[in-house]
């Protein structure tokens, strides 16, 4: 990764990519830099900036006084991993929701806490904090400090996004506001089976899969048309990275995710939006099942916070089991 490039580099870098996919170009291709700032409507400085992180990783390579140049196969990018770079109040969001679901930290904290626990600025907690609050996890106290909101802390946690999910994401493609980008649907239709083809090769890492899962959600909300479930989906996707990110191990209901997104894709491209309605509905309802049917990790609020694990006890009742592990990759 290049070195001291910032978030707006590795954004562009990853612009250049999806352009680069989608045209297909051969080994070689001379990439222009003056072509490429017109395409993207921005100067020639940040997309020589975004070059050389491709050139960081092994994608192009610059040549003394003729410029950049495709090395890598348009299909062979598909494996290339351009993470954009973690603020610091990035990080601290997640980390607190990390410790906080492994019962590291209590369900309530001061900021001395969080400054002496996590060794952070003001700014950087300010930043965390906020983002935490708008994303409904926690709730700043009447007298000082913070506290966890309860749904962090249980086990209808992820059956409780799930649900909010089957009621909006359906919804969002019938709206008359819904607008699909028919070469972005193309382009991850053609992600997806790629993807598929990857996965007995076990060439496709979680964070691939994760987030092929979460963009392809991400994209559909983006088309409604309607910001509130644009912004809603984002704030799935973040709480699905922290709860479900290391669950994607799952080969065989991948293949089946990977199967039930391009059936919807199928059905928008054929503009047929009440079976791409439905044909969601069923996705994420097989998805609920799931949640459901499996044990999800969940701190329960005592001595030490110690986390433990929800399981069905007879007549439908939950009791508590020392076994905690990821949930499986649902979708």
């Amino acid at each position: 990764m290049a070195r001291g490039a910032g978030k707006g580099a590795h954004f562009l870098a990853k612009q250049i990519l999806d352009l680069i996919r989608e045209a297909r170009f051969e080994v070689g291709y001379h990439l222009r830099e003056q072509q490429l700032a017109d395409l993207l409507g921005v100067s020639r400085t940040p997309v020589r900036a975004a070059m050389t992180v491709l050139e960081s990783l092994g994608v192009i390579e610059a040549r003394r006084n003729q410029g950049f140049f495709l090395i890598k196969p348009a299909d062979g990018t598909h494996r290339v991993e351009l993470d954009l770079p973690v603020s610091g109040d990035e990080a601290l969001y997640s980390q607190l929701v990390t410790d906080r679901l492994a019962g590291r930290v209590p369900a309530s904290l001061t900021q001395t806490d969080i400054a002496q626990r996590y060794g952070v600025d003001r700014v950087t907690m300010t930043r965390a904090l906020s983002r935490l609050s708008e994303d409904g996890l926690i709730a700043r106290n009447k007298g000082h400090g913070w506290s966890f909101q309860p749904s962090l802390d249980s086990a209808i946690t992820l059956r409780s996004s799930y649900d909010f999910r089957m009621t909006i994401e359906p919804a969002g493609l019938l709206l008359a506001t819904f607008a699909p980008d028919r070469s972005a649907l193309e382009r991850c239709r053609r992600e997806h089976i790629l993807l598929t083809s990857q996965l007995g090769l076990n060439g496709a890492s979680p964070k691939q899969l994760f987030d092929t899962d979460a963009n392809f959600h991400e994209m559909l909300a983006e088309f409604s048309g309607n910001a509130f479930m644009h912004q809603s989906m984002q704030q799935q996707n973040r709480l699905r990275r922290l709860l479900e990110f290391r669950g994607y191990e799952n080969r065989r209901r991948i293949k089946e995710w990977c199967g039930e997104h391009l059936r919807i894709i199928d059905a928008i491209l054929a503009n047929d939006m009440t079976l791409a309605a439905d044909s969601m509905r069923e996705h994420l309802s097989r998805a609920f099942r799931l949640v459901d049917e499996e044990p999800v990790p969940v701190v329960r609020p005592g001595i030490g916070d110690i986390p433990h694990t929800a399981a069905k006890a007879p007549g439908g009742a939950r009791r508590a089991t020392r076994i905690a592990r990821p949930a499986a990759a649902r979708s």
